[in-house]
């Protein structure tokens, strides 16, 4: 069979995707970050939130749905809680000047919490909250997305697959696991990447418009709430900390990240960190020692993410990633 992908080096594929994004309008200091998270989703092995998502990008730079130039702008509420209007720009660079902010506000005064307002697809979840973990914080993050779950009778959409992360620092200076999971079955992404290579999905991924199950990505109307009923429970917290507390868009009224149809997305996100020391009186590193080797002990087992984790150490090692071609192809035609 013939090879779908092709190997790059990953500092080349990192300067491909900086150049791809400014070559499509953005400014190169919005998405320095951006561009980070990017190339990291390939490294843990998520094409999903990688590569993919480049050409979108740069499509929604170019024809207006995201402003690529404006600056976030962070609000101080009280010493421990901020707001960042992304001004219908990325997340990444509104979360990255809020993480300034509550890293520091969190360790000195235990906690602190940031919303984002007005942004535009924050991309892998979990990646924000690894970033606080690895300060030594237990941090927790939510975001919202278009609407496409239905509640639990019903079959038309109200809420997005919204994930929420949650990554506790193992006490040792490194991060003892990351879950990230959406509200629904699988992460949207994944039915669009299966129909972009003409695939079926596997049963129980997604619903048709008459709300049954189906294996055609194009008659996917709205995803599978992940465990039914519990899926669109999470999926409501989520927006009510992602939407509701930063006063962003609703899913329901949201335009769609994958085309270039509507206006800016408005998508909202909201994290918490949280320093542990002091709440748990220092027990926090041995009570986590002892529930990681408790599951660990167990033959086959393994905590959230630290597989991933464990992948992109690999990629580091081999220095490169793989690309399919024709992804590449759309990519640097960005570029020009």
């Amino acid at each position: 069979m013939k090879k779908t992908t092709t190997t790059l080096e990953i500092e080349k594929a990192r300067r491909l995707a900086l150049r791809a994004l400014t070559k499509s309008g953005a400014a190169r200091a919005n998405v320095r970050y951006l561009a980070d998270a990017v190339i990291d989703s390939e490294l843990v092995g998520m094409p999903s939130h990688g590569f993919f998502w480049l050409p979108v990008y740069c499509s929604h730079l170019r024809c207006g749905k995201v402003d690529g130039v404006t600056k976030p702008v962070i609000t101080r509420l009280s010493p421990v809680a901020y707001r960042a209007d992304a001004g219908s720009g990325f997340a990444h660079p509104a979360i990255e000047k809020g993480f300034a902010k509550i890293i520091s506000a969190a360790k000195k005064y235990g906690i602190a919490g940031l919303s984002v307002t007005n942004s535009y697809n924050c991309g892998r979840l979990g990646g924000h909250t690894e970033r606080l973990a690895r300060e030594g914080l237990l941090a927790m993050g939510f975001t919202n997305a278009p609407a496409s779950i239905a509640p639990p009778g019903g079959i038309k959409a109200v809420i997005g697959t919204n994930p929420v992360s949650m990554a506790a620092p193992d006490g040792k200076g490194g991060v003892g696991y990351v879950i990230d999971q959406s509200s629904s079955v699988v992460a949207k992404s994944e039915v669009m990447r299966h129909a972009a290579r003409g695939e079926e999905i596997p049963l129980g991924w997604a619903l048709d418009a008459g709300g049954n199950p189906t294996t055609d990505p194009a008659q996917a109307v709205t995803m599978a709430p992940s465990g039914g009923y519990k899926g669109f429970g999470q999926g409501l917290m989520v927006e009510t900390m992602s939407s509701l507390m930063s006063g962003a868009q609703l899913g329901s009224a949201m335009s769609p990240f994958a085309t270039d149809a509507g206006g800016p997305c408005n998508s909202g996100q909201f994290f918490l960190a949280i320093d542990p020391e002091g709440f748990s009186a220092g027990l926090f590193a041995d009570r986590f020692a002892g529930l990681a080797g408790s599951i660990t002990a167990q033959e086959g087992t393994r905590l959230p993410g630290l597989s991933r984790l464990a992948t992109r150490e690999e990629s580091l090692a081999r220095g490169t990633i793989e690309v399919d071609r024709e992804l590449l192809k759309r990519v640097r035609d960005c570029t020009r």
